[in-house]
C-alpha cells in the first residue's frame, strides 16, 4: 500500500504541471494551424512556438512552485520518449539508395560542419553545452537533434531554447533563400537536392525548399536528409562516451585528492533513451515494424517533442535567453554558412549531376 501511495502522490506532484505543459502544447499546435490557414504554410512550427509561448507563461507569470515536478517530467522524461520514437523514423536501407560514395560524403560534412559549428561556437565565447547543441542542430537535423543530445549533455531549458529558437529562425530564411542558388551557382536539380538535403535543418523544409525547383531536387533531397538524420544516433553516443570521458577523469582527479566518487553504472554512461533510438531505428531498418505503425510512432514522438519543448520553455526566461542572443545568432548564421560551403564543396568532388 505505501508504494501505491507513493505513486499515488508522486502523480498528483505531476498532473499541475504536465497540464500546463499540456495547455501550451495545444496553444501552439493551433497557432500552427491558424499560420497554415493564413499565410498557406506555417513558418513557425508548433515546436517552436511551444518553446515561445511557454517562455513568455514563465517570463510575465512565472508559475507557482506546484507546477515545478510536472514540467520537469516533461522537460525530462517525455524529451527522451520521443528521442527514443524518433528512431523509427530513420531507416538505414531507404538511404543505400543514395550510393556509398555520397553516404561517406555526407558522414564527412556533417562531421567537419560539427566540429566547425563547435569552434566558432567557442570562439565567439558560447559556453560549452550551448555551442555543441547549436553545431548538432546546424549539422543534423535542427531542434530534433538538439532536443536529443539536450539530454545526454546536460544542457538547461534556457540554452536548449536559445538554440532551437536561433536556429528556427535561420532554417526558414534558408528555404526561402535556397532557390536563388540554382541560378546564381548554375545548380542541376540532382545537385541543388544534394545541396538542399544537407543544408536544410527539417525534413519538411527539404521538401519545402525543393518542390519549386524540380521532382528529382525533392527525390535526392529526402534520401541526403535521411542520410543526415542517421548520424544522430552515433552522434549522441559518441556525446555520451565523451562526457564519460570527461567523468573519468574527474574521478581520476578526486583520488589524487583523496576523496571517492561512485563509479557510473552503464545506464549513466549510455543513457536508455539513446539504446532505445538505435533499438528503434534497427527494427525499421530491418523491417520488424509494422508499416501501419510508422506514422503513429512519428506522430507521437512528434507531439511529445512539441510538449518537452512547452516544458523546457516554461523554465525560461526570455530576459535571460535574450542576453546570449548576438553570440547565439553569429553562431547559427557563420555556421550554416560553412555548412553551406562544405556541402557545395562535396558537390564539386563528388561531381554529382
Amino acid at each position: 500500500m505505501s508504494g501505491m501511495s507513493g505513486m499515488s502522490g508522486r502523480l498528483r506532484d505531476i498532473v499541475p504541471g504536465l497540464g500546463l505543459c499540456i495547455v501550451v502544447t495545444a496553444l501552439a499546435m493551433a497557432a500552427q494551424l491558424v499560420e497554415a490557414r493564413i499565410f498557406g504554410k506555417a513558418w513557425l512550427e508548433a515546436l517552436v512556438l511551444a518553446i515561445l509561448i511557454g517562455a513568455l507563461i514563465r517570463t510575465f507569470a512565472s508559475p507557482a512552485a506546484r507546477f515545478s515536478h510536472g514540467i520537469t517530467f516533461g522537460a525530462k522524461t517525455l524529451l527522451e520518449v520521443a528521442v527514443v520514437l524518433l528512431g523509427a523514423s530513420v531507416s538505414a536501407a531507404a538511404i543505400a539508395d543514395a550510393g556509398p560514395a555520397l553516404i561517406l560524403g555526407i558522414f564527412g560534412v556533417v562531421a567537419t560542419s560539427i566540429l566547425f559549428s563547435f569552434g566558432i561556437g567557442r570562439g565567439l565565447g558560447l559556453p560549452y553545452r550551448m555551442a555543441l547543441l547549436v553545431a548538432c542542430g546546424n549539422s543534423i537535423c535542427g531542434n530534433s537533434a538538439i532536443a536529443a543530445a539536450a539530454p545526454v549533455i546536460g544542457a538547461d531549458g534556457k540554452d536548449v531554447a536559445a538554440s532551437i529558437a536561433f536556429t528556427a529562425v535561420l532554417g526558414v530564411a534558408a528555404v526561402i533563400g535556397l532557390p536563388l542558388l540554382v541560378p546564381a551557382l548554375g545548380l542541376s536539380a540532382g545537385q541543388y537536392g544534394v545541396l538542399a538535403g544537407l543544408t536544410v535543418y527539417a525534413v519538411p523544409q527539404v521538401l519545402a525548399a525543393t518542390a519549386p525547383v524540380a521532382a528529382l531536387s525533392v527525390q535526392i533531397g529526402t534520401l541526403v536528409k535521411l542520410t543526415r538524420v542517421l548520424m544522430l544516433g552515433p552522434v549522441i553516443l559518441v556525446l555520451a562516451l565523451i562526457g564519460e570521458g570527461q567523468r573519468k577523469l574527474a574521478h581520476a582527479a578526486d583520488a589524487a585528492a583523496g576523496s571517492v566518487r561512485a563509479r557510473p553504472s552503464l545506464g549513466q554512461i549510455v543513457p536508455w533513451f539513446i539504446v532505445g533510438f538505435l533499438v528503434m531505428m534497427a527494427l525499421r531498418s530491418f523491417g520488424l515494424l509494422p508499416q501501419a505503425s510508422l506514422e503513429p510512432i512519428a506522430s507521437a514522438a512528434n507531439t511529445l517533442t512539441i510538449l518537452s519543448m512547452a516544458a523546457l520553455g516554461l523554465t525560461v526566461d526570455i530576459r535571460a535567453v535574450a542576453k546570449a542572443g548576438p553570440r547565439v545568432t553569429s553562431t547559427v548564421i557563420l555556421s550554416l554558412l560553412g555548412l553551406g560551403a562544405i556541402s557545395y564543396a562535396l558537390i564539386l568532388v563528388l561531381k554529382v549531376a
